[in-house]
């Protein structure tokens, strides 16, 4: 028996796989100690002593770094450059606001220790560590109280031989110790600073915790290591999770890219946008078949830290259905990015007081009160209509007042979708929009709507495809190494790649199914950032097509620079069958409950609610409808077509209003 769970910011999704067929079971998170959540999934759907494989993506990692409750660490570097991770870069956040003070560093100044020695760019040894020195530093580390260390000293992507020494100096200490040279051996020393003080500042609190729910699943079932999903859209062994926890920041978001990637092509659609709205936030990413799939970026940026191990390239706002909207003080409304979250939740939820993006969906008739997880949670409308009212200030209505809010997480959350698509060479209006989450399918028509999309599929399980794809990814381990070669040396290109696959496959001791993939991080010579793609014959042709669709712009002329070697090890995943049904023209008359009323543009309109289990293939219905399942309700507007496809997805064509 296989079991994904994903842990959000309000439920706790669980996806598993049970004579062939998918289920899903939704809980609610514990945010206090998220494992309990995510063993009592595991408790609901398997009884003792089954065989089972459990697959886990963890939020453990991210709220670490946004509320700054990790390690206390300590940062050893090269003498002379113990401040570059305080430093840090030019560039800032927020260029015209006079009252932004950046979050401070993880490592306070104390905490950084410099060590005399030194290795050229070329790796050539220009001055070694003394043994005395490093006993010295590791008795000032011992002294300064650190629970674990970041070792990243100048160009040991060119030679680690000095990280090696200070990190075996430093073992008998006892606590955990990251090395820049297994973590991100790569230039640019402050963002591979920054990766490996996240690691270790991440380490303590993330080995406990994979730790204990590992042993808690193995000890009560029969079950191997757990997965954990990481931010590159594979999954990889808990103990290896625990180790290189940075690599999991991104570890539920990956799970719905991969999920909306492999349903959206199994439904026939090449170019996706995914959608992917929770309870706190709302995640974006575009998918583009031709162009490989899901991509990667090393530049990424958490709680103002930059991280630059791969992560799938997904773009979050803070807007999500848990999203607070109040006003300011100069009487302009605003949506987020604060959250209700699991406690207290919404109102509707029975304890919150604030008014949140869900009261106003509830508010104007596009949740269901009695459908809610499948009527297992009725959600208290005359409690969320006293509240709102209280709330709406000088708008002249409650319905006013939650069509604004609508409005406004609405707006945020396009921004971001123009972000990866237009800001990037993209147009919009040639993708499938895949809604997902427990709220994306509410909003889903709407944001098309604005963007020109023509069509929004909703999968089946839309509430946890964060889950599905869990489920259903691979086994991932990705590797890297700067190198600094001109892109007419092949042969040298192909040597570094041979080194670095070489030593992938003895980390995964030769397994003879893995599938080994190349590429290659190349720049103009000159330039300050590079663009990554594939190794293959045509390689130079496909960064020059590559840069002028980023930058408008290509110079064939111009010598290139390859400046990241990149390997990707993958152990294909045991495949699953989705169920199908031949779809036979109908109208959905068999799966309608009752008719509501729903506000839509400044009307309320009589619309259709349907029981999505009960829909077939081919059944085709006209807006204004409600569509409710156990996992998300999804709003097909007035003038919008949706069809169940053979997979069971909805496909809705959106047309101008």
């Amino acid at each position: 028996m296989r079991v994904a769970i994903d842990s959000g910011g309000t439920f706790t999704d669980c996806v598993y796989l049970r004579d062939g067929e998918v289920h899903v079971t939704k809980l609610f998170s514990t945010p206090e100690d998220p494992g309990s959540a995510v063993f009592a999934a595991v408790e609901q759907v398997a009884a003792a002593g089954t065989l089972v494989e459990v697959r886990h993506g963890t939020t453990v990692g991210t709220n670490a770094m946004l509320e700054r409750k990790g390690a206390r660490v300590a940062f050893v570097t090269t003498a002379g450059f113990e401040d570059t991770i305080s430093i840090g870069r030019q560039a800032r956040s927020s260029l015209y606001d006079w009252f932004h003070s950046p979050l401070p560093p993880l490592v306070p100044a104390e905490l950084r220790f410099g060590v005399e020695e030194r290795v050229s760019a070329e790796g050539v040894v220009l001055k070694s560590p003394t043994a005395e020195s490093l006993q010295v530093l590791a008795e000032a580390v011992r002294q300064s109280g650190a629970e674990a260390v970041a070792i990243s000293l100048l160009f040991s992507f060119s030679n680690p031989k000095h990280e090696m020494l200070v990190a075996e100096a430093l073992e008998p200490l006892g606590i955990p110790v990251s090395v820049s040279h297994r973590i991100l051996p790569e230039f640019r020393e402050f963002e591979r600073g920054s990766t490996v003080v996240a690691n270790a500042y991440l380490s303590p609190k993330v080995s406990t915790y994979l730790n204990r729910l590992q042993s808690r699943v193995m000890s009560t079932y029969s079950a191997g290591p757990v997965q954990v999903m990481q931010s590159s859209g594979g999954t990889v062994a808990a103990g290896i999770a625990a180790e290189e926890p940075v690599r999991t920041v991104l570890s539920g978001p990956a799970g719905g890219v991969i999920g909306a990637y492999r349903l959206g092509r199994l439904a026939g659609f090449d170019k996706i946008i995914a959608f992917d709205m929770g309870g706190t936030s709302t995640d974006v990413s575009l998918l583009d078949a031709e162009a490989g799939g899901p991509q990667t970026t090393s530049e990424f940026v958490v709680s103002e830290v930059p991280i630059s191990v791969p992560m799938l390239d997904i773009h979050t706002v803070g807007a999500g259905g848990g999203s607070i909207a109040r006003f300011d003080a100069g009487g302009a409304l605003h949506v987020g990015p604060e959250s209700a979250g699991a406690v207290p939740g919404p109102i509707c939820y029975g304890r919150g007081t604030l008014p949140t993006v869900t009261d106003a969906n509830l508010t104007l008739g596009r949740l269901d009160p009695d459908l809610f997880l499948g009527g297992k949670i009725t959600l208290d409308a005359t409690r969320t209509l006293r509240y709102m009212e209280e709330a709406r200030g000088p708008i002249g209505s409650v319905e006013q007042f939650a069509a604004g809010i609508l409005l406004l997480a609405e707006t945020a959350m396009e921004k971001a979708i123009r972000v990866i698509s237009v800001e990037r060479g993209y147009d919009p209006r040639e993708f499938t929009l895949v809604s997902f989450g427990g709220a994306g399918p509410l909003h889903a028509c709407s944001m098309a709507r604005s963007l020109q999309i023509p069509r929004v599929l909703v999968p089946r399980l839309p509430g946890a495809l964060s889950a599905l794809g869990i489920l259903l990814a691979d086994t991932v381990r990705d590797y890297s190494r700067t190198v600094m070669l001109l892109v007419e040396d092949d042969d040298a290109i192909r040597r570094e790649l041979a080194y670095l696959e070489q030593g992938a496959q003895e980390s995964l001791q030769r397994s003879s199914s893995a599938e080994v993939s190349h590429s290659v991080d190349l720049r103009y010579a000159g330039q300050g950032y590079e663009l990554n793609v594939p190794f293959t014959a045509t390689y130079r042709e496909d960064f020059h097509a590559l840069h002028r669709k980023r930058y408008g712009y290509a110079d064939a002329e111009a010598p290139i620079e390859v400046v990241n070697v990149r390997v990707r090890m993958t152990l294909p995943n045991a495949p699953i069958s989705l169920p199908r049904e031949e779809p036979v023209a109908g109208d959905g008359k068999q799966a309608v409950l009752k008719t509501r009323r729903i506000f839509f543009d400044g009307t309320w309109q009589a619309s259709t609610v349907y029981q999505r289990e009960l829909l077939r293939a081919g059944d085709r219905l006209e807006g204004p409808a409600l569509i409710a399942e156990y996992s998300s309700t999804t709003v097909v507007p007035p003038g919008c077509t949706s069809t169940v496809d053979t997979y069971g997805n909805l496909v809705i064509e959106v047309h101008a209003a």
